[in-house]
C-alpha cells in the first residue's frame, strides 16, 4: 500500500447528482466510487459518498429539505469534512447550484470542488455559475484528485480559485476496482446499493432507451475502457479522456467479474463503455477467462465491429447497445458517424443476432440536415429490424422504437454549425467565440443549460412553446412527427 501520511485521515465527501427522474437508479456512480476507493485504500483518506441519484424513488428525487437533512446528518456522522467534491453531468447545473449553497452552510470551512460532465465542459465559466466553488476538476480525476486533497489541506483562503487538468492514466489495471460497498447503507439506513443492483441497468423497464428480450435479477455496472477514437459530432467525450483510447486488461476485467459474481450474486453485468470492441486481441483474451464463470454480459459497440460478436458471445455476451442514430446516408455523414450505412448496420444486426447477442439501437430525430425522407428512412430500418426479429421468436417489445431528439450540448461540434448557433442565439440569446466557436459563459448560456434537464426532453422556446427544431423538416411536420414517436405511434411516420 503506497499510503501517503500527509493524507492520513483527511475527511473527504463526495456527492453525486440525479439524472432523471422518470427512472430508477441502475448506473451506479463510477467516478465518485473510484475516486473514493482510491484516496481511502492508497492514502489513507476518511473518503464517504452521498449519493443523490439513489434516491430516485417512486417517481421523484429528494425535495431540497431532504437533500439538506442528508447531507447535515452526513456531515455529522461522519464529521465535517475537508473537501467536499460535487459530480455530474452538465444536466445538473440546478442541483449542483443548490448543493455548493447547503454544502457551504453546513461546512463554511470546506475546500468546495466540481468535477465531471458540467465541469470539463464549462472550464471555468463554471465559477460565474456557482461562486461557492473553489476549484473545478475536468476529464478524469483519479490523479487530479490527490493534487486536490493537498490543496484543500493546506490552502486556508477559501476565496481562492483553483482548476485542475485530468491526466489521462495510460494504465487503467493500475487503479482499484470501485468498491460498491461505500453505497451499502445511507446516514438513516437505506439500503442503497441493494436498490441499485435490484434495478435491471438495461431493458424495457430501465427506461432508458434500452430494449431485450430477457430479465435480470441482479445487475452492476462498471467500465472497462475510456475514450474514443471515433468523433461523433453530437458526442462529448472529454470526461473520459476525449479521442485517446485505453482499455483495461483481459485479466483485469476477470477479475472484477468473479469479484462481482461472488461478492454481490449477480446475474447480469453491464460495461457502459462507450466503445468495447475497438481492441481485437481483448476480446480474444477475454474467452477464455469469462466462459467459465459463466455470467451474462453486456456493453456497447459499432455495428460496424461485427467480426468481434461471435468472441464475445462465447464470452458470455448477449446484449449490445449501438448508437445506430439514423438510416439516412445524409443525416450519417452529418453526424460524422465515420463508415456506417445503412447496409453495413443491417449486417450488424443480422451477424448481432447469428452470435446469439441482442442489438439494442438508439436513435436520433430532427438532426442539421434530416428532411422527413431522412427521419422515414430511419423508421423503416426499425419496422426492418422488427420484422427481423420476428422470424427469430421475439416480440415487438424487445426493439427500441424511441427516439431522441437532437440537442445541443456544449463542447459537441454540433454546436459549430451556423443553423444550430443562429438558432441558439434567436431563441435563448447565447453567443458564440467565433474564434473557437465555444459558448460565451454568461447568463443566456445559464438559463439554456438549466432547460436541458436530461437527453429525454423535448427543449422548447420559452417565449413561443414551439420545440427546437435543428432539421429541415417545417415546425408543423417535426412536431408531428414528435407525437407519433411519443405517443408509441413510430410507424405513421411512413404515412406522413
Amino acid at each position: 500500500m503506497k499510503s501517503t501520511y500527509y493524507l492520513k485521515d483527511l475527511n473527504v465527501v463526495f456527492i453525486n447528482m440525479p439524472l432523471r427522474e422518470s427512472a430508477v437508479p441502475n448506473n451506479m456512480p463510477q467516478g465518485p466510487l473510484l475516486l473514493a476507493t482510491n484516496l481511502r485504500d492508497n492514502y489513507g483518506v476518511n473518503a464517504t459518498i452521498i449519493d443523490l441519484n439513489a434516491y430516485r424513488i417512486n417517481g421523484r428525487h429528494l425535495t431540497n429539505d431532504e437533500a439538506f437533512c442528508l447531507i447535515q446528518q452526513h456531515f455529522k456522522v461522519h464529521g465535517e469534512p475537508t473537501l467536499v467534491g460535487l459530480s455530474g453531468m452538465i444536466t445538473t447545473l440546478r442541483w449542483q447550484e443548490r448543493i455548493a449553497r447547503t454544502v457551504r452552510e453546513l461546512a463554511p470551512d470546506t475546500f468546495l470542488i466540481s468535477g465531471g460532465g458540467l465541469a470539463t465542459e464549462l472550464k471555468s465559466g463554471l465559477f460565474g455559475f456557482i461562486p461557492e466553488l473553489n476549484g473545478i476538476v475536468r476529464s478524469e480525476g483519479d490523479d487530479a484528485i490527490i493534487r486536490v486533497a493537498y490543496d484543500a489541506k493546506i490552502t486556508k483562503d477559501r476565496s481562492s480559485k483553483f482548476i485542475y487538468e485530468g491526466s489521462r492514466p495510460k494504465d487503467l489495471n493500475s487503479i482499484p476496482f470501485a468498491d460498491l460497498s461505500l453505497l451499502e447503507k445511507d446516514v438513516f439506513g437505506n439500503k442503497l446499493l441493494e436498490y441499485y443492483i435490484g434495478n435491471p441497468i438495461w431493458g424495457g423497464s430501465a427506461n432508458n432507451s434500452s430494449a431485450a428480450p430477457f430479465t435480470m435479477k441482479r445487475s452492476t455496472n462498471f467500465v472497462s475502457s475510456r475514450g474514443c477514437p471515433y468523433n461523433c459530432a453530437f458526442c462529448y467525450r472529454g470526461t473520459q479522456g476525449e479521442r485517446n483510447y485505453r482499455a483495461r486488461s483481459a485479466e483485469n476485467l476477470a477479475e472484477e467479474f468473479k469479484l462481482h459474481i461472488e461478492k454481490y450474486g449477480v446475474d447480469f453485468i453491464g460495461m457502459v463503455d462507450d466503445n468495447f470492441a475497438i481492441d481485437h486481441k481483448r476480446v480474444v483474451d477475454l474467452v477464455p477467462l469469462l466462459k467459465p464463470l459463466n455470467i451474462r454480459w453486456g456493453t456497447h459497440a459499432r455495428l460496424d465491429e461485427s467480426a468481434e460478436f461471435p468472441l464475445m458471445a462465447e464470452a458470455g455476451c448477449i446484449y449490445l447497445g449501438f448508437g445506430a442514430e439514423s438510416a439516412s446516408p445524409k443525416v450519417l455523414k452529418a453526424m460524422q458517424k465515420g463508415i456506417l450505412n445503412k447496409e453495413v448496420m443491417m449486417d450488424g444486426i443480422i451477424n448481432c443476432e447469428n452470435a446469439g447477442i441482442h442489438a439494442n439501437c438508439t436513435w436520433i430525430m430532427g438532426y442539421p440536415t434530416e428532411t422527413l425522407d431522412d427521419l422515414k428512412m430511419s423508421v423503416a430500418f426499425i419496422e426492418w429490424q422488427e420484422t427481423f426479429y420476428g422470424t427469430r421468436g421475439k416480440s415487438a417489445d424487445s426493439i427500441n422504437k424511441k427516439m431522441f431528439t437532437a440537442t445541443w450540448y456544449p463542447g459537441t461540434e454540433m454546436g459549430r454549425q451556423p443553423k444550430v448557433q443562429k438558432i441558439l442565439h434567436r431563441v435563448f440569446g447565447i453567443n458564440f467565440n467565433q474564434i473557437t466557436g465555444e459558448p460565451v459563459c454568461d447568463e443566456n448560456l445559464r438559463r439554456y443549460i438549466l432547460e436541458l434537464d436530461d437527453a429525454t426532453k423535448l427543449l422548447k422556446n420559452p417565449k413561443t412553446g414551439e420545440s427546437l427544431n435543428y432539421s429541415e423538416m417545417p415546425a408543423k411536420v417535426f412536431a408531428k412527427a414528435r407525437d407519433y414517436i411519443d405517443s408509441g405511434e413510430l410507424y405513421k411516420i411512413l404515412k406522413m
